[in-house]
């Protein structure tokens, strides 16, 4: 555990070369709020478990109910907030509603994260 100061510098003094290049390469307003919207999405347990069931296979409404242990109706509005941030997509077929990862990038995100935490 970090001591008091011991995460700051000591010394008062700016690195001007650094600091254009940050400042130069830095992110616009919008980019950065639709970032933290992709991550506050990703910060909720069940939403993640819906993913991890959906990084192995298209499941149904009813079968990713049935894989956490919670309401069809629970996991629609889950499912509902995740299709928001194009983290999923969903086809119909018939009377029944089957949901998938959105994308490589998607799978990638979280296989990194997923990656970074068994470090």
């Amino acid at each position: 555990m970090a001591t008091a100061g011991e995460d700051c510098c000591e010394v008062q003094c700016i690195h001007e070369d650094k600091v254009k290049l940050a400042r130069r390469e830095r992110l616009d307003e919008d980019t950065v709020m639709a970032l933290a919207d992709i991550f506050k999405t990703l910060g909720d347990a069940t939403r993640l478990r819906i993913l991890s069931a959906l990084m192995q296979q298209e499941l149904c409404v009813c079968d990713l109910a049935a894989v956490i242990d919670m309401s069809d109706s629970a996991v629609s509005h889950q499912l509902r907030v995740l299709r928001s941030q194009k983290l999923v997509k969903f086809r119909r077929e018939g009377k029944v509603v089957y949901y998938s990862l959105a994308d490589d990038h998607v799978r990638t995100l979280f296989a990194q994260g997923l990656e970074h935490v068994n470090e």
